[in-house]
């Protein structure tokens, strides 16, 4: 993903009216007194292991212990936080899968089929998936895999594979598609290109489907100028989650908003593509690089006022390894995971429960 890119990076150097619930008790807070209609998080990336493995220290290797039964206590568990929908962010790593295919080698875990496990559990619990459709090369040669027929042959025959083998699933949403773009201070031409070439065939195979991507450094936008507008009137996407940057000290916390009201003010000349957050809810462990850390709820809090004005929903990356519910039946990721968790539960059951 190319969030992780950026990570590096900085380690070496929609449409509408949306629906603002009256939280007027909330003005209480010190935190976010002017404003009082903060959105909750509903939404979250997941992955079944992450490739950066320094910055995963917390999690990918307890990850690879999951039985179905712990998939499913973690999907319980997230319903419980809130949050409906959930975007999967590989299928795929370096062409090695996570799922039983016909197409390529299987990632071995100690569950057989996460895919499986993850999309029944979100049958049962409700709550919509977002199927990342990547990665089929090196994540980080964003070149090739926007551009390599060989590797968009194989992504559109896993798409088939998936449709098939779990189109089934009344959690089965929508298509995430990995490969993002950065703003500098526009959409790449060339992702463009790949957007609306997969979306094409996204829609072929499943012509139900919503999906979304998640570009990276709002902090470079010129959203106001017309060739960010006519870009925007040219892509093929449902949802645009562009990720806050704070995570990544791309932005400070309170910083992103000014950003999303442009982007938000671009959407509505466009009437179309709805626009979500996807907001950083870790820290590096060794100021810029090393493992992710769960930030501090005031932290998170302050990000949450920030972007709530401009913005259908508030995703998050990520919930597995930032996030536990205290006493978890399926912890995994950081041991202050619980207190974010406890301090965020505080806040939103006494304003949405």
């Amino acid at each position: 993903m190319d969030r992780r890119k950026f990570m590096k990076s900085l380690s070496i150097s929609a449409t509408g009216m949306f629906l603002l619930n009256n939280l007027s008790a909330i003005a209480k807070n010190p935190l976010i007194t002017n404003n009082p209609k903060i959105k909750p998080i509903t939404a979250s990336w997941i992955e079944f292991q992450h490739n950066t493995p320094e910055e995963a220290k917390y999690w990918n290797k307890t990850l690879q212990t999951f039985t179905a039964n712990d998939w499913r206590e973690k999907i319980k568990e997230i319903k419980e936080f809130g949050i409906e929908y959930l975007v999967l962010l590989e299928v795929a790593d370096n062409a090695k899968v996570f799922y039983p295919s016909k197409l390529a080698p299987q990632i071995k875990y100690q569950c057989d089929d996460p895919l499986e496990a993850v999309l029944s559990a979100a049958d049962e619990f409700g709550i919509k998936f977002f199927i990342g459709n990547d990665f089929w090369g090196d994540w980080r040669d964003q070149y090739k895999l926007f551009t390599d027929p060989d590797i968009y042959k194989i992504r559109v025959a896993s798409m088939e594979e998936l449709t098939k083998n779990y189109g089934h699933h009344k959690s089965f949403y929508g298509w995430y598609f990995p490969n993002e773009s950065y703003l500098l201070p526009y959409f790449q031409e060339i992702f463009i290109t790949y957007l609306n070439k997969i979306a094409k065939t996204a829609h072929e195979i499943t012509p139900n489907a919503i999906n979304i991507i998640a570009p990276y450094n709002v902090k470079g936008e010129q959203a106001s100028d017309e060739k960010f507008i006519r870009q925007l009137e040219r892509m093929d996407i449902d949802i645009i989650a562009y990720q806050d940057g704070v995570g990544v000290n791309g932005c400070k916390a309170g910083e992103a908003g000014k950003y999303f009201e442009d982007l938000y003010n671009a959407h509505q000349k466009v009437g179309k593509s709805r626009i979500w957050a996807d907001m950083e809810v870790f820290y590096f462990e060794d100021n810029t690089k090393g493992a992710l850390c769960p930030a501090e709820f005031s932290r998170v809090l302050k990000q949450m006022e920030d972007i709530s004005p401009f913005v259908e929903r508030i995703s998050i990356y990520q919930y597995t390894g930032i996030i536990n519910k205290p006493n978890s039946k399926a912890s995994v990721g950081h041991p202050n995971s619980t207190k974010l968790y406890t301090d965020y539960m505080n806040w939103y059951s006494k304003y949405y429960l």
